[in-house]
């Protein structure tokens, strides 16, 4: 026989069938049912959703590239996808923000930058967590949007600790010592009061360690950092304590102990000296006697009678 030089096409190919061995003709491959309820039913929807996709795909593609060059070359093009998707119904509807508790609304509502009735695809999350995270209050933001039109904002935020003097000037510092306000200073209840440079930093180590004895904590009116090398316990009562370098949970307990025994900080003593671990040394006010011991007390009177 003669082979043929021509291509056989796909759909001319024979298979053996099952009666005998007899050749017989493929059946062709038929359209699934979804594409020829399409093609038949409904011509004009695949044009449609074929368009649909391809403004879905270049409004994603010009936000992104929006979020990366914000105001750069391609941010027109964003812009006039987002406006062409809202007039089509693709606009912000709820903003739902949790978690606000001391950052001031009017600063949440500036970083958003939208609001009710605008384009969604205008809103950048990534874009809007940076200008939320760059509030002093807010430590983390979580910034979700949704296509039913409604935002999800979630803020974490930093906790108030103690009021900072420094250089004349106060602010509220959170335990790391960062600065979250320096307008509302009596909204937090009683604070810790930390004085001097480098106070706002180290201030926490310290007073978790004077939380252990609240006999001494509730007499202690501030925390000063001298020099930014040691600490000094001013108390309500003006006296000063001073504390080593480097050993103050050691002399503060020993403090502790000594008001137990002695009620050192009810007396009328104007600073206690406690740098030297194996030394106490305590400075009277002006004007007051120190009182005299007990066996001395008791020789003076023996000698009279």
């Amino acid at each position: 026989m003669a082979r043929s030089s021509a291509r056989v096409r796909p759909e001319d190919r024979t298979r053996l069938a099952s009666d005998g061995g007899r050749p017989t003709r493929a059946a062709p491959q038929r359209p699934s049912g979804l594409r020829l309820w399409l093609r038949r039913k409904k011509p004009w929807l695949r044009p449609m959703l074929f368009g649909a996709a391809g403004l879905a795909l270049l409004g994603g593609g010009a936000v992104a590239v929006a979020a990366i060059q914000p105001s750069g070359r391609f941010a027109w093009l964003a812009q006039s996808v987002a406006d062409t998707a809202a007039d089509a119904g693709l606009t912000v509807g709820e903003i739902v923000v949790r978690g606000q508790q001391n950052t001031p609304k009017e600063l949440i509502r500036a970083a958003i930058g939208v609001g009710r009735g605008d384009p969604l695809l205008a809103f950048s999350p990534t874009q809007v967590k940076e200008r939320l995270e760059s509030i002093a209050w807010i430590e983390k933001a979580e910034v979700q949007r949704h296509l039913s039109g409604n935002i999800v904002i979630e803020l974490h935020e930093r906790k108030p600790f103690a009021i900072w003097q420094h250089q004349g000037d106060f602010a509220v510092v959170d335990r790391d010592g960062r600065v979250v306000s320096a307008d509302t200073l009596d909204a937090f209840g009683p604070l810790p009061l930390l004085v001097g440079d480098g106070a706002d930093k180290r201030g926490a180590a310290l007073y978790d360690v004077l939380k252990q004895e609240p006999e001494v904590q509730q007499r202690v009116q501030a925390l000063v950092l001298i020099s930014e090398r040691r600490w000094n316990l001013r108390l309500y009562n003006g006296a000063d304590v001073l504390l080593p370098e480097g050993h103050e949970a050691a002399a503060i307990h020993r403090l502790g102990e000594l008001q137990r025994t002695a009620s050192l900080l009810d007396r009328p003593v104007q600073a206690i000296d406690l740098r030297l671990p194996d030394r106490l040394v305590v400075r009277q006010q002006p004007g007051t006697e120190p009182p005299a011991p007990e066996h001395g007390r008791k020789a003076r009177g023996s000698g009279r009678g």
